[in-house]
Formats: C-alpha cells, sequence, structure tokens
C-alpha cells in the first residue's frame, strides 16, 4: 500500500493507524477524550474506499446526533474530493441510528404497518398525543399502575405512560411475553403498549422510539428485506457506541451478518443516556459477541486537546471510583496522556469558590464576573465564546439567575436550553397580543369552578399587561387601532372567519412592535437574530396546535373551546416543559458570548476555558420498582449487567469526567459555598475541589487560549426547497427556510402531490415487474388510498370535482404511456452533487431509456404552459433537469439523451416539453447556483423588486407591505 498509506501514516500516531487499517472483521476502538476519533473515523472510511475499492453507497455509517452526521459526511466529502473520486450521498447510510431506521421504512415501507404520509411525532408530540387520548387507557385493567393515579393529572400521566412505552419499544420487549406476565404491573403495560400501537395504526403514526422498533420488526419478520441490505452493505461502522440500547446492538448483529465487518468506536467513560435507555454494556460486551480473540480492539489514549494538569486531574477522578463489584470490572482499564508539546507550567485545573456568606447570592455572582474580568484583563482571551459554563441542569433557578446577573454586567450569555422562551420578550408580547385580540379570554378561566392554574398570572403580568403598556404608546397607535377592530369583531362573531390564530400572528407582524425584530439588522445581531427565530419558533407552535385541533378557521361555534385549548392545555404544557431557543450546528459556541451548556450537550464538544458548576450535586437512583420487576422477571432480553447499588455512582462519575475532559486550557471548578443540606461542594467533590489552587492564586496572563475550533459544516441545499425559493423571493426564503416560519396551510399542494404520489404507485408497480396487474381500478384504489391518507394527514380537502381533475391527470397519463412500460429504469430516484462549500441534492420522478442512453422526466401536475409567456420558468426547470442529467451520468455511467417535463394536465395536444442535453449549459448552471448559494450563506436577501404573484398568497405579505424596502438594482 503506498500512496494515501503513507499519508496516513505522517498524519495519524500508531494507535490511530492501527484503527484504520483494521478493515475487517469486528473492531472496537475505544477512544478517550480528545484522542482524534472523528479523524480515526473519516481516514478508516477514506482507506476502505481509496485502497480496499469499497463502494461507498455499501457503508453503514451511524453517527449520535444529526450535526455529528454533517460533520462526517463533509470531512469525508472533502477527504474523497482531494482524491477526485464522487459519490452520491444519498446512497451512504450516514446518519443516526433513527434518522437511516426511517429511510429503511421508507425504503420497504410496502413490508411494515405504515401507509404512506405517516406521520412522525417529536417527544412533545408524542405526550400530547397520549394527553389527548388519555380516556382510552383509564379503560385498561389496572392502567393505574404505569399511568399513575388521577391526583397527579393528566399531563404528568401521559408523562409516566410515554416513559414506559418507550421503554417497551427501546428495549424491543416481548409483548405477548408481558402479557403472559403473571405480575399485574406488567401486564397492565402490556396492555397500554397494545392499545398505543393501535392508536398509532389507527393515525397512520411513529414516534421516535418507534422508528427503531420497527425497523427491527421488518428486519426480524421480513427476510427478503434484510438479505436485500445484507447483500448492499459491506462494513458498518457506529460512533458513540456506550450510548446504544438494546434494540440498537439487536439491528446491528443482523445487518453484519456472517461478515461481521462491524467497527464500533466510543468511550465506556462518556456513557451519559442511560436515561433513554442506552446501556454502558454495549461497549462494554462487544468482544464477548464473537469468537474468543476474533475482536481486534484498539485504544486511543493520546488526547490532542487538553494541558496535561486538566488530564492528571481528570485521570485521578476516575481511579478514584472502584469500577467493580467483586467479579466483575464494569470500565475499561486505560490511562489518557497528553500529546507531545510544550505546556505552560502553572496549574490549569482550578477552584473558584464564594467564601463571604453575608449573602451568598450576591457574592457568588460577582466572584463569578471577577473570574470573567480576570480573564479578559489578561489580554489572552479574544472573545467570549472561548468560555463554557456546564451544569447538570442549565433551567434551575440559580442557574439562570447567574445568566441574567452576567447579562446585566454586559457578558452575553448563550443558553439556548435554559427555559427562557416564554420570558423572552417578543414572545410575551404575541401571547399579549393573542390574549388582547379575543375578549372571550376571561370565560378560559370559568372553565372549572374551583380551578386556578398557575400559568394565568403568566398570562395576566408577563404577557398581557406588558402588551397592553406598548399600546399605549403613540407610535404603537396603528396597532391599538387594529387590534381594537379585530376585538371587537372577534366578540361579535356571527359567522365563521376565513383565518386562524397563525393567520392573526402574521398580520402582527407588519407592525412596529413585532417588525423591528425581523430586520436583517436585528437578525445580524450578536445574538444571532434569537427574537426573529424565537418568533419563527413560535409560528411553528400556532400551526402545530391548529393542526392537532383540527382549527383551519375561527369557528364561532368552538372558539371558545379552541382557545381554552390553545392556552389552558397547549400553552401551557408548553410553558412547563420547555422550548430550546435557536442553535447553529455550523457555529456551537456563538461570538461575543460566553455559553450556559448542560454536561449532556457538551458532549463531542471542546471549549479553552470549562467552568463546571453542580457541584452540589450527588449521586441520583435513576429505576423504579416497575424497571426491577422488568429486569428480574427476565423480560428484557438480557439479565441485568451492572449492580444496582452502584449504577448511580457509576453514572455520577462518567457525567462529570465528560464535563471535565471538555477543558483545553483551563478547567474552572465553580461552587457556591454552603454548608448542611445541600451541601456544596458536595463530599463527592470535596476533597478534589479544595485541593486544586485558587483561580486568584494563578497567573491567568502565563496561559494562551485556543480559539473556538471552527466546524466547517456544508449545508445541503435542494433545487425546489432552496434554489427555486430563492430565486422567485429571497425575502420569501429568509422567512421560511433561514428564520423557519412556518406557513399557514394551503391546499394547491395536496393536488399536485396525490397525482405524483399515484404516478409513483404505477411506476413502483412496472419496476416489481407486475405491469400486468394495473387497470383503471387498481388505479383508482391507489388514488383513493392515497387522498385518504394525504388528507388525512394534511387535514387539507379537494371538493370532488377537483379530486375528479386529479383522478383524470393519472387516468390520462396511464393511457398515454400504457405499453411503454418497458422503457422505464427508475423512479423517484435521490441523487446528490457535492460541492467544495456545500451539498446539492434533488429528487429524479423518472429515469427512462434504452441501451446506455436514458431520458429523465419531470412531472408537473398542471396545463402545459404558454411556451412565451412562461418562458423564464420554463428555462428555471431546464437548469434544474440539466443538472440532474449531470448527476445522473455521474451516478449510473449512463448517457442521458433528452430531458423532458411531462404536465399531466394536458388533455389534448402533447403533455411533453423536452430540452436536449448541453453539457456546455451545465457548467455555466452549477456556476449560477454557486453564486445563488453564495448569496444565501452570507444572507443577502435583497431583491429587485416584490413578486407580485408570489405575495398574493403569502404568509408575509402584510409585514411586507410595511417594510420599508431598498431595492437591489439589476438583480437579474
Amino acid at each position: 500500500m503506498t500512496g494515501t498509506n503513507t499519508t496516513l501514516k505522517t498524519k495519524a500516531n500508531p494507535q490511530q493507524l492501527e484503527a484504520i487499517l483494521t478493515s475487517d472483521g469486528p473492531v472496537l476502538i475505544i477512544a478517550g477524550p480528545g484522542s482524534g476519533k472523528t479523524f480515526t473515523l473519516v481516514e478508516r472510511i477514506v482507506y476502505l474506499i481509496t485502497h480496499k475499492g469499497v463502494a461507498p453507497e455499501s457503508l453503514f455509517v451511524v453517527t449520535f446526533t444529526d450535526k455529528a452526521a454533517r460533520e462526517l459526511t463533509t470531512r469525508i466529502s472533502n477527504r474523497l474530493s482531494e482524491f477526485g473520486i464522487k459519490f452520491n450521498l444519498n446512497e451512504m447510510y450516514l446518519g443516526t441510528f433513527h434518522s437511516i431506521c426511517l429511510r429503511i421504512l421508507e425504503d420497504f415501507r410496502e413490508f411494515t404497518r405504515l401507509k404512506r404520509s405517516f406521520t412522525l411525532f417529536d417527544q412533545f408530540d408524542q405526550q400530547y398525543f397520549l394527553y389527548q387520548r388519555i380516556k382510552d387507557f383509564h379503560e385498561l385493567p389496572d392502567a393505574q399502575l404505569v399511568i399513575g393515579d388521577d391526583q397527579s393529572g393528566r399531563w404528568a400521566q401521559s408523562e409516566n405512560l410515554l416513559k414506559w412505552l418507550n421503554k417497551v419499544s427501546e428495549e424491543a420487549i416481548d409483548l405477548a411475553t408481558l402479557a403472559s406476565a403473571p405480575e399485574v404491573e406488567i401486564r397492565a403495560l402490556a396492555a397500554c403498549f397494545a392499545k398505543y400501537q393501535e392508536l398509532l395504526h389507527e393515525n397512520n403514526s411513529l414516534d421516535f422510539s418507534g422508528i427503531q422498533y420497527e425497523a427491527l420488526q421488518l428486519l426480524e419478520k421480513r427476510p427478503e428485506v434484510l438479505a436485500q441490505l445484507r447483500e448492499n452493505l459491506s462494513y458498518l461502522m457506529v460512533d458513540e457506541y456506550q450510548d446504544t440500547n438494546t434494540i440498537q446492538e439487536r439491528i446491528l448483529l443482523l445487518l453484519a451478518s456472517k461478515k461481521r465487518n462491524l467497527c464500533v468506536v466510543g468511550d465506556d467513560d462518556q456513557g451519559l443516556y442511560r436515561f433513554r435507555g442506552a446501556t454502558i454494556r454495549n461497549i462494554l460486551e462487544f468482544p464477548a459477541l464473537f469468537d474468543e480473540g476474533a475482536c481486534k480492539r484498539v485504544t486511543l489514549s493520546v488526547n490532542y486537546r487538553s494541558h496535561p494538569d486538566i488530564i492528571r486531574f481528570y485521570n485521578e477522578w476516575m481511579r478514584k471510583q472502584t469500577w467493580d463489584d467483586g467479579t466483575r470490572v464494569f470500565r475499561f482499564a486505560k490511562q489518557i496522556v497528553p500529546r507531545e508539546d510544550a505546556f505552560p507550567d502553572v496549574p490549569t485545573a482550578v477552584r473558584l469558590a464564594a467564601t463571604d456568606n453575608k449573602d451568598e447570592t450576591i457574592n457568588w455572582h460577582v466572584e463569578v464576573l471577577a473570574f470573567l474580568d480576570g480573564l479578559k484583563a489578561s489580554g489572552k482571551l479574544s472573545d467570549w465564546n472561548q468560555v463554557a459554563f456546564l451544569f447538570r441542569s442549565v433551567k434551575n433557578d440559580k442557574v439562570v439567575a447567574l445568566a441574567r446577573f452576567l447579562e446585566a454586567e454586559g457578558v452575553p450569555v448563550f443558553a439556548p436550553r435554559s427555559n427562557m422562551f416564554f420570558e423572552r420578550e417578543e414572545i410575551r408580547l404575541i401571547i399579549g397580543a393573542l390574549i388582547f385580540l379575543f375578549p372571550q379570554f376571561p370565560k378560559v378561566r370559568a372553565w372549572a369552578e374551583g380551578v386556578t392554574l398557575p400559568i394565568w398570572d403568566y398570562y395576566d403580568h408577563q404577557c398581557f399587561k406588558p402588551f397592553t403598556d406598548e399600546l399605549r404608546k403613540p407610535e404603537n397607535k396603528p396597532l391599538l387601532d387594529w387590534s381594537r377592530t379585530k376585538a371587537k369583531h372577534h366578540l361579535t362573531l356571527v359567522q365563521n372567519e376565513n383565518y386562524a390564530f397563525s393567520g392573526l400572528f402574521y398580520e402582527l407582524l407588519q407592525f412596529p412592535l413585532f417588525s423591528r425584530f425581523l430586520t436583517e439588522e436585528a437578525v445580524q445581531g450578536v445574538d444571532k437574530g434569537r427574537a426573529a427565530r424565537n418568533l419563527g419558533t413560535f409560528s411553528k407552535l400556532l400551526t402545530k396546535f391548529e393542526y392537532l385541533h383540527f382549527v383551519s378557521v375561527l369557528n364561532l361555534e368552538y372558539l371558545e373551546k379552541n382557545l381554552r385549548d390553545l392556552f389552558n392545555q397547549f400553552l401551557r404544557f408548553l410553558v412547563d416543559g420547555g422550548i430550546g431557543e435557536y442553535e447553529d450546528d455550523s457555529e456551537y459556541a456563538p461570538k461575543g458570548c460566553v455559553s450556559f451548556l448542560t454536561i449532556h450537550q457538551s458532549k463531542g464538544l471542546e471549549y479553552p476555558v470549562v467552568v463546571c458548576g453542580s457541584l452540589e450535586a450527588v449521586p441520583r437512583k435513576q429505576y423504579s420498582a416497575l424497571d426491577v420487576l422488568l429486569e428480574d422477571g427476565g423480560y428484557l432480553s438480557k439479565e441485568r449487567f451492572e449492580p444496582l447499588d452502584h449504577i448511580k455512582n457509576f453514572d455520577f462519575w462518567r457525567l462529570f469526567y465528560t464535563a471535565f475532559s471538555r477543558a483545553q486550557n483551563l478547567l474552572v471548578l465553580a461552587a457556591q459555598e454552603k454548608q448542611g443540606r445541600g451541601k456544596s461542594p458536595s463530599k463527592y467533590f470535596e476533597r478534589q475541589f479544595y485541593e486544586l489552587p485558587s483561580w486568584r492564586d494563578v497567573n491567568l496572563a502565563a496561559l494562551s487560549y485556543e480559539a473556538v475550533k471552527q466546524i466547517n459544516l456544508k449545508r445541503e441545499y435542494s433545487f425546489t426547497s432552496h434554489i427555486t425559493v430563492f430565486e422567485n423571493c429571497a425575502e420569501q426564503y429568509r422567512f421560511f427556510k433561514e428564520l423557519e416560519f412556518a406557513p399557514v396551510r394551503e391546499s394547491p399542494m395536496l393536488f399536485g402531490t396525490l397525482v405524483h404520489q399515484t404516478i409513483e404507485d404505477i411506476h413502483k408497480t412496472v419496476l416489481r415487474g407486475e405491469e400486468g396487474s394495473i387497470s383503471f381500478d387498481v388505479i383508482k384504489g391507489w388514488f383513493s388510498a392515497n387522498y385518504a391518507l394525504l388528507s388525512k394527514k394534511e387535514r387539507v380537502y379537494l371538493a370532488p370535482s377537483s379530486q375528479q381533475a386529479a383522478l383524470l391527470h393519472v387516468m390520462r397519463y396511464y393511457e398515454r404511456e400504457n405499453g411503454n412500460w418497458d422503457r422505464i429504469k427508475e423512479a423517484e430516484v435521490e441523487i446528490s452533487l457535492v460541492k467544495d462549500q456545500y451539498i446539492l441534492k434533488g429528487s429524479v420522478d423518472l429515469i427512462r431509456g434504452e441501451h446506455d442512453t436514458v431520458e429523465i422526466v419531470d412531472f408537473k401536475s398542471e396545463k402545459k404552459p404558454d411556451m412565451e409567456k412562461d418562458r423564464s420558468r420554463l428555462q428555471q426547470y431546464q437548469h434544474q433537469l440539466e443538472v440532474y442529467a449531470h448527476l445522473v451520468e455521474e451516478r449510473t455511467g449512463q448517457k442521458v439523451s433528452r430531458m423532458h417535463l411531462y404536465y399531466t394536465g394536458e388533455d389534448g395536444g402533447n403533455p411533453y416539453v423536452s430540452f436536449s442535453k448541453d453539457d456546455r449549459a451545465i457548467g455555466k448552471t452549477v456556476a449560477r447556483f454557486d453564486d445563488i448559494i453564495a448569496r444565501i450563506e452570507r444572507q443577502d436577501y435583497q431583491i429587485s423588486a416584490r413578486p407580485a404573484k408570489l405575495c398574493q398568497n403569502c404568509d408575509m405579505r402584510a409585514y411586507c407591505d410595511n417594510k420599508n424596502w431598498k431595492f437591489r438594482k439589476n438583480e437579474r
């Protein structure tokens, strides 16, 4: 092996090189903190492709987060481009377990219980789904043993239920075994899970845990699907293996098959996700899954991140704990060592404490600020983003109070998960405005006598009052006049309106009280336009509420109920549960801000200065009596691994080890000292804490602080969702793509999707070799099923005449093309183009042809346009097809001879608009796309003029009508 292998030897240390070159068979890579794990994984993938001749699409690479998947994609594509290797990312199984399992379910959906257009729940959706149907579970025998008694309230019951249902999914527990259990609690759990599956099936829905559960069911019950995946996949790699669960291990072992080319990477010392079903046993017992000596184990122990004093500190932290129970050891022995380098000869693990007890909190805040000022005064800190505060939780009052104090003292704080979303001015004002617009609001409180909800104080004092105070200001008189008129109209509503809450939200944005948050200048601020993004999030919450409660207009009959549901349930539960604020994956430490993060959030990250708080913490039990019953009763797939009385200690040590090892140049243990109950630091930190020198006794100027690592993540752009939207209206792109506002649902998309899906049914049947089974009646059946599922999911319906028109589109296509099916090669083909700065993605509706030439077809569910009047739109489509053609040639090696738009609404003449492929034009088209993406990435949203046609149906039109536009000249 030459060339690349030499490169690997120069860049990789001996341990890394061993991990990279050990390609076949099971491999366990124990990667200590800062040991170059991602580098090793990337180089291993590159080695397999460049030296072993492995096709990229036969690799199965699992990461822990979407962000990690994007980073890996970026780094792999950059490295492969150095070798001139192009590949279609869409064919490579690279992502989180959930995203890969979801892709498998979608690829083989006909073999699952899932129907087309299924709904995917996030955790809140799942809990709200259970909350709305909790009565169905109350009717089950002994259900209170699982969901809790009635005194706890329906929301708390739904939370309990969610936890146990997810446990059954994540552990892949056999339902029949649970149902026949002697213990009444276990049988009750079985009944609840069966009822839940029935409800999911009725609603064509899938939850987050269920993605993996359904994927495992598919692989175990459909040998033909498993065989096809095994045939396609040659090498499997899994990152963060210490945080995998039972079901994930089972899926991996099924896919690995007899090849056993399974490489897992992780650090048993950083296992943090037991509360989500992860089990540390997966990584500790991995070698035992194979024959003696079959599994190669490599330990990456050289830390390239931290100062030796920090490494010494966290090595000692782990050594102090007992990791065995007398019979087994629950940790791989390892000693992390620093890189060879010259380091400052000063202590870099220090303590920060408030010792004056006169006013502990004030003194504590002042001491933290003094430390930060000391860092600044050292002259070595270039940006606040080099400092991260880590806590067990960023939602508790003490942490939030510290964040507020620092911000008041001029130190901006980035704390997206600190539950401050509903405290933000823009959110309180928009909720206050919605309350004002409905004078019926007092009746919301009269719905049940004697009931008092804490949320009402929030609505009164933090939302309604600030909004009405603003209305008194002269500059807000237009808003006052508009709001009064609307409120009076809503109070005396005599018929249904043609808008709902989300429509009112978008109208409010036109007024300066809200539009000030949306200006280009505001979005470019230090906080990354947090207010604008929060309003975008709120738009998504409103549209979600309307979806969950079947609200499409303000309905006279249901208005008071809708208001009660919105304010007493939906928003109330969101306020209680907390909403995360915007986080930029490509900039995890925003410039100009110190970060306040949970330890879990910080996993995989590194910061020059880490201030570790929460030193009052003690180990906490994380299991219940039902957990013990499931384990001791043998209902889980394996017997208990770690002793129950050790688990909380193991998890505690691992959690803070992860926190300490994030630090590069300076680790600060910070405690607001306290004696007695809630002692701080607790006995678990006391000795180490007081052995450290105070930060005041260390010369901070003797240290150098690294710049925060830049993560150059390539963003993905699609033709229809990004390029076309931006070309049509950059301002619309800014709102609905960049700031992620949720558009109010509209019906025209349903027509086109329905036509596309039914034509896809025809193509998929042909590709299975079953074209003889297609008939008008069969197509009608597909069409009806697609409409039923689509309309149920989207809550949008077509008039019978529109349904007939859509069906006619499909039937005409079938009549015209019947008999030419042998030319169909592929349908619904996902393709991608990996560029230096971004990844371009698209989907080809149909590839057909003969011999070595193919044609690509893109379907449009409309009448054929006027070739002259719509020339610019047709050119836009032509550019898109040119790049599709280029990508298809790269991917298949087949020559694309022609490109077609097929207009299914054309009833008389030729439905095709055809283009010849011009290789010279493709370069220009890609260059044009490069320019568009460059504008998007530098956030240049200026437009030459408002696009009048688009404005008519755009949710942001009221905002734009009142915006002081400055148009770019000669834009196109």
